[in-house]
């Protein structure tokens, strides 16, 4: 498996995290790569950096949003941008490198909550 930084892909969540004024995200402190040959059958994934590692390692929080090219890349613009939403929803308020679950407290990160954030994201945007 090959993994390069997604420079496109940085600017898009960027963007994205910018426009839904997700505060509680450092984007400075979130890289975008791009895997070519994964078996995965994810579009993406977000891979995080625990706490021991943090002070382990002496280094602050990280994330880091991995879309798999071989499934994420043929998709029109509109569901890259809900696979991007998606992935950034399992950051936590707290932004201390834990991940939020699919199902936690009575929330759900699905295709419905992700379609409510996308529409906040496209009300946004076209605003600007």
């Amino acid at each position: 498996m090959d993994i390069d930084f997604a420079l496109d892909i940085q600017g898009k969540t960027e963007e994205i995290i910018e426009a839904l004024e997700l505060d509680h995200v450092d984007q400075f402190r979130i890289i975008c790569m791009r895997s070519h040959g994964s078996t995965a059958n994810a579009y993406a994934r977000i891979w995080n950096l625990p706490r021991i590692w943090q002070k382990a390692l002496g280094v602050k929080t990280y994330y880091i949003i991995e879309v798999i090219s071989e499934k994420f890349d043929g998709l029109p613009e509109a569901e890259q941008e809900r696979v991007i939403i998606h992935e950034l929803l399992h950051i936590p308020k707290t932004f201390s490198g834990a991940l939020v679950p699919h199902e936690c407290f009575g929330k759900r990160i699905d295709r419905r909550s992700v379609e409510e954030v996308y529409k906040l994201y496209r009300k946004r945007r076209e605003m600007q």
